[in-house]
């Protein structure tokens, strides 16, 4: 009887300290995590002296610099002759974490681009110039090294043990104001951005503003798993959307920074487009999924591979596809050379063919857009398109067999991407692809539609090929 109430008050003692099931367990302590490492975080200051500039404005800062209005209230105007060009220094303000004890220090590279100074300060007040090892702007990750010794470092955890609404922190300074921490949770993963076609990145709702770029994102075991790299804001300040580059991303670029002074990234020569709902009911699939190939590069890697506009990416080197943002990090990320497979959706089959992966050049601009002619007032067709047929000397100009060119769009085409200007090369639909040759076959094979149905097109704009779906023809049959 003794043993059973003990039991009991055992049971008691334990349910009045632990919180019920659902209940809220409280915050971590952030506190003890800062303490063991936050030494290892340090500031980044940079100098670059910009020559000749016209001083109209005394200042050595943009007028969109928060320094500007503050420089502005307190320095009296610039007087007549006094806006010869001359040299000034322009100072930036990041965050960076020891990652070696040699001194290897990853931060941002927009932090140092084109610095011709870089100073580091650690938490003990320590200062060192620090030499920039590489940097990559495409991922916007740099390497720097400092000449120290004794130094602290950061513990480095895996971003795909990361989960959706865990706890993250951010050491940095935002400002100027060093060694500032803030905290928030993992709101998404793998998330593509414009322009960002390399860095699966890792969004939080930890407060980042400027000062805080190249800083470290921690776990809660203490564990760096990204670096603070951008926010989304309207205003220019922290807005609740901030994003991280992850730490095992880092890793690999800058262990090619250390040993080569720059990355190498695979490329196949294509461009290409998300495939929608729309797009993959045109191509047969059975879900969006893949990189529409919309554009082969001529003697490219995937045209030797024989890939084909209209060619859908669905696999690469055993690496499934299921976004288009997929392909490029996958491609990047494959060694120049490499023999891969890739899996093709063509045609409402699958294929599979060897693509040899060449290497991305240093600069990667698109060709400019060709100008567009102007409408003719001509009936429309169902889609609400004026189309004509190619003139001869149009064909070998665009080198083109064949194609459509949008005269005008009118109706329900007005509410698509479709441009005057552009040549519709093709008309798929279920799986079967059509290359357009004349006005009237383009007629024929509308009229084969029902009211409502989809038709999606493929548009040549200047040297660039795309997709364009336009959602349920109008007119009859």
């Amino acid at each position: 009887m003794k043993n059973v109430l003990s039991i009991f008050l055992l049971v008691f003692a334990v349910s009045l300290t632990s919180p019920a099931v659902g209940q809220p367990r409280g915050l971590p302590d952030f506190a003890e995590l800062v303490e063991r490492h936050g030494a290892a975080v340090v500031n980044i200051s940079t100098t670059q002296v910009v020559k000749g500039r016209n001083m109209q404005s005394p200042f050595p800062f943009d007028e969109d610099d928060p320094m500007f209005d503050l420089f502005r209230r307190f320095m009296p105007p610039q007087g007549p002759g006094r806006s010869a060009p001359r040299d000034f220094e322009h100072r930036s303000l990041g965050s960076g974490f020891i990652i070696s004890g040699e001194g290897y220090i990853l931060t941002n590279a927009h932090v140092v681009d084109a610095a011709d100074e870089v100073v580091v300060k650690l938490t003990d007040k320590r200062e060192f110039r620090a030499k920039v090892i590489g940097a990559d702007k495409r991922t916007d990750v740099a390497l720097i090294k400092i000449e120290a010794v004794g130094l602290p470092t950061v513990k480095l955890g895996d971003p795909a043990s990361l989960r959706v609404g865990e706890w993250v922190l951010a050491i940095g300074s935002p400002f100027g104001f060093d060694n500032s921490v803030t905290a928030g949770i993992v709101s998404a993963k793998g998330r593509s951005l414009p322009q960002e076609n390399y860095v699966p990145f890792i969004q939080t709702d930890v407060a980042i503003n400027p000062g805080n770029s190249g800083g470290p994102l921690f776990n809660m075991k203490g564990e760096v798993v990204g670096i603070n790299s951008q926010i989304y804001s309207r205003s220019g300040g922290f807005m609740g959307i901030s994003f991280a580059i992850p730490i095992d991303l880092a890793l690999d670029i800058q262990n090619q920074l250390k040993a080569n002074g720059r990355v190498s990234r695979g490329r196949m020569g294509v461009v290409i487009q998300e495939v929608t709902k729309e797009l993959a009911d045109s191509f047969g699939l059975a879900k969006p999924q893949g990189a529409l190939v919309n554009a082969v590069e001529k003697g490219g890697p995937a045209e030797k591979a024989g890939i084909e506009p209209g060619d859908v990416v669905l696999r690469f080197d055993g690496k499934a596809i299921n976004a288009s943002s997929d392909l490029p990090r996958i491609v990047g990320a494959t060694r120049p050379g490499s023999k891969v497979a890739v899996g093709l959706w063509r045609k409402g089959a699958p294929r599979e063919v060897e693509v040899v992966v060449a290497e991305l050049p240093a600069d990667d601009k698109q060709a400019a857009r060709a100008a567009k002619p102007k409408p003719q007032e001509q009936a429309a067709n169902r889609l609400g398109l004026v189309v004509s047929e190619l003139t001869p000397e149009q064909r070998r100009e665009l080198r083109l067999t064949a194609g459509l060119l949008i005269e005008d769009i009118r109706g329900n085409a007005a509410r698509t991407d479709l441009q005057r200007g552009d040549i519709l090369l093709a008309l798929i639909s279920k799986g079967t692809n059509t290359e357009l040759r004349s006005v009237e076959q383009f007629n024929r094979l509308l009229s084969q539609f029902d009211k409502g149905a989809n038709i999606t097109l493929l548009v040549r704009r200047g040297d660039v090929q795309t997709f364009v779906t336009i959602k349920g023809i109008n007119g009859d049959k």
